[in-house]
């Protein structure tokens, strides 16, 4: 039973991560946009870096979920 909750936990975490992923690379290019205002920019930039820890996040519960399903 544990090997299949973390099976879908791992398939959670790694969707979501996918998701930061989608959403990080999105706000970069805003975040590079000249004709984007400063201050839209820099909010951009901001939630790019934020969704780089919730991708290394979700990453990281990702491969925990992965190895206890194996064992």
């Amino acid at each position: 039973m544990d090997t299949i909750k973390n099976a879908a936990n791992y398939v959670s975490e790694t969707i979501q991560g996918g998701g930061a992923t989608a959403s990080k690379e999105a706000n970069k290019e805003v975040a590079k946009d000249g004709n984007a205002n400063l201050s839209t920019r820099a909010q951009a930039a901001g939630d790019a870096i934020s969704d780089k820890v919730d991708e290394q996040t979700h990453n990281r519960k990702a491969d925990v979920h992965k190895e206890a399903a194996k064992h």
